[in-house]
């Protein structure tokens, strides 16, 4: 009787039964892989999301809307397993709270907006795929300079909140590229850097007008199992080399399929 009514409701999205279990199923793998390796998601949400007609307004808050839930249970797994070091991801947050805030607010015309998520995930793919073939995991002795580390939060802040992701995808690519940090140590940072900014992407699509809150139910309940199996993983469970490999495919695949529907 349950599954009878679900069948004849519309959803907050607008999604039928069986479209809606399809794209529950999906965000569960997207928040399981994106999590484990201290990611929200949003990239992948987005690349799901694509694929069933939802207007980049919807895509893009939803997208950080369960950015910050299943990064949030990343953030708190990694705490738990003694990874996050605030020492290295205050220089970051610092100025990209602000920044994603005021990308929040800045409105682009929806060819533009697909045109910039194309980039994103190229960028995200190539650079993580590239991360994932490095031998080693060790970090520098050299703290971040804060010099470098502020204008590239903030930088990242901005096209974050433009797009609709919590930049997780440009930072940890970079820190692990200038061995500024270990795998779980950037993956850590990466989570709680994406819950700020996340949060400051939302305020800022508030305050234009555009927070478009229509995410259901099932999608957020999907999101959060998934999160909470692979933030477990990837805090306890999987090796460094298992992290970068899963990370590069994901988001080597978010890329690929934007690429060929926008052919």
């Amino acid at each position: 009787m349950f599954l009878s009514v679900l069948r004849e409701r519309e959803f907050a999205l607008d999604f039928t039964f069986p479209t809606l279990l399809l794209i529950c199923i999906l965000i569960f793998f997207v928040a399981a892989l994106y999590s484990s390796v201290g990611h929200g998601g949003a990239s992948g949400y987005l690349a799901v999301l694509s694929f069933f007609a939802v207007s980049p307004e919807k895509m893009s808050t939803t997208a950080l809307m369960l950015n910050v839930l299943v990064a949030g249970l990343a953030t708190w797994s990694y705490y738990q397993a003694k990874h996050l070091s605030m020492k290295l991801a205050w220089p970051f947050i610092l100025a990209s709270i602000p920044a994603a805030f005021v990308g929040g607010t800045i409105r682009i015309s929806e060819k533009a907006y697909f045109m910039l998520l194309a980039l994103v995930l190229l960028f995200a793919a190539f650079r993580l795929v590239f991360s994932s073939l490095a031998g080693t995991d060790q970090t520098s002795d050299q703290p971040v300079n804060p010099a470098i580390s502020l204008p590239l939060g903030a930088g990242i802040g901005i096209l974050s909140g433009i797009v609709g992701v919590g930049g997780g995808i440009f930072l940890s690519p970079i820190m692990l590229l200038m061995k500024w940090a270990s795998v779980k140590q950037t993956a850590a940072v990466s989570a709680l850097f994406i819950v700020v900014n996340s949060f400051a992407g939302l305020g800022g699509r508030a305050l234009r007008g555009s927070f478009d809150v229509s995410t259901s139910i099932p999608i957020v309940a999907a999101a959060f199992a998934g999160g909470l199996l692979g933030s477990y993983f990837g805090a306890s469970k999987f090796s460094g080399l298992v992290l970068r490999r899963i990370l590069g495919l994901v988001l080597a695949i978010a890329a690929f399929k934007l690429i060929v529907t926008m052919i």
